[in-house]
């Protein structure tokens, strides 16, 4: 199965760190517990505790994220809460314990 790849990174202002990793732990949940056929997902937050990077892989994207109640209240105000952005597709080039 092919697989779409996006990789964004951002970085949260400072008064907003609190609000942004309340939504985001809520979408994290309810993707766990919706389960949705082949999505891959992660969130990685740096060590600066303010710069994040997201990870995502479907068959086709943005796939179920945006049917997602938690991810509908997570989004819109994500580019308020970021003093910076930015997205692109990649390759993986190889990848350990992460599946095929």
């Amino acid at each position: 199965m092919s697989m779409e790849t996006i990789l964004i990174r951002y970085r949260v202002r400072a008064e907003h760190l609190s609000e942004h990793l309340l939504l985001l732990r809520a979408v994290h949940e309810e993707v766990a517990r919706v389960r949705p056929a082949g999505l891959r997902y992660v969130t990685l937050q740096l060590d600066d505790e303010r710069s994040f990077v997201d990870i995502a892989m479907a068959p086709e994207l943005p796939g179920p994220l945006p049917g997602l109640e938690s991810f509908r209240r997570y989004r819109p105000g994500l580019e308020n809460r970021c003093e910076e952005r930015s997205t692109s597709g990649f390759t993986v080039l190889g990848s350990y314990g992460f599946g095929p």
